[in-house]
């Protein structure tokens, strides 16, 4: 398997454009959030246990999830989304760890909002975090989302705090002003994880194979 790099961060930290620039370099790269949505795509168990959790009305029209409502739902109530992760985080961390088992690169990227939160950090070798401090988080959230700043704070409470991010990091790249060019500071990380991943023995990357489960 591939040296795995996670990659983490914030709301509105920026992760996205940053897994945009690794793959502009070629890196494979598996984003969470994508995976969350195919799990729930109709027809899943998934969605239907969520469904059955949550009420009907989680669902558009035409059966699909109606994310902006359900995730209203979870933010405000941290009973309601320890429920969703246990429905949602067992099909996501199977198609995660195929996916990573399947990697013969130098290296790869997984991006995942909730990394740490979600205890997926144990399927990486690295952690790199994407990092801003939370007022310009919640400033972004407002103007990006069309956020009340209320809701906005909501969200970025339940995420973990900005210091231990950075505690469980190896690696941060710092986006706190949105007008920062972020290839050098990629460019830097791509070739040290290049080299990583070419220098690492077979055993030492399979060390994680048996939390891919």
């Amino acid at each position: 398997m591939s040296l795995v790099v996670g990659l983490t961060g914030g709301v509105a930290s920026g992760k996205s454009h940053v897994a945009g620039l690794f793959a502009a370099l070629g890196v494979p790269v598996l984003d969470a959030d994508q995976v969350s949505r195919e799990v729930v795509a109709p027809p899943s168990p998934v969605l239907d246990a969520i469904a059955a959790r949550f009420g009907a009305d989680m669902l558009n029209a035409d059966g699909t999830l109606n994310r902006a409502q359900l995730r209203a739902v979870v933010f405000s109530d941290t009973e309601a989304r320890r429920a969703l992760e246990a429905i949602t985080h067992p099909a996501i961390r199977a198609h995660i760890a195929d996916w990573l088992n399947r990697q013969r690169g130098p290296y790869c990227l997984l991006a995942n909002a909730i990394l740490l939160e979600s205890g997926m950090d144990r399927l990486v070798h690295r952690v790199l975090v994407v990092d801003a401090p939370e007022a310009v988080q919640h400033q972004r959230l407002m103007r990006r989302d069309g956020m009340q700043a209320d809701a906005a704070q909501r969200m970025l409470a339940a995420q973990t705090s900005r210091s231990a991010r950075l505690l469980r990091a190896d690696d941060v790249i710092d986006n706190a002003d949105e007008q920062a060019a972020l290839g050098a500071p990629v460019g830097r990380l791509h070739q040290l994880y290049t080299g990583l991943g070419a220098a690492a023995q077979p055993a030492s990357l399979s060390a994680v194979a048996g939390h891919l489960v």
